[in-house]
């Protein structure tokens, strides 16, 4: 089945019965694409959207002094 990303919209809940009714989170989550979400979308409820990508962790890099020991 295909998938969507949705998140709710502001102010709005969406209950997912593939999670026993538990919310759809605010960052949203995927869903299978079935006629109850596009009744959600419908109603304004929730929004088609993308994930958010997770954000890059800085590298540490190890301190390097030039000639050895200083």
């Amino acid at each position: 089945m295909k998938r969507l990303y949705l998140k709710p919209v502001a102010g709005r809940a969406c209950p997912d019965p593939d999670k026993g009714g538990n919310l759809l989170p605010e960052g949203g989550d995927w869903v299978t694409r079935s006629v109850y979400w596009q009744r959600r979308i419908a109603a304004g409820d929730a929004v088609v959207s993308e994930p958010e990508k997770p954000k890059a962790a800085a590298k540490s890099v190890p301190a390097v002094t030039a000639g050895g020991d200083q």
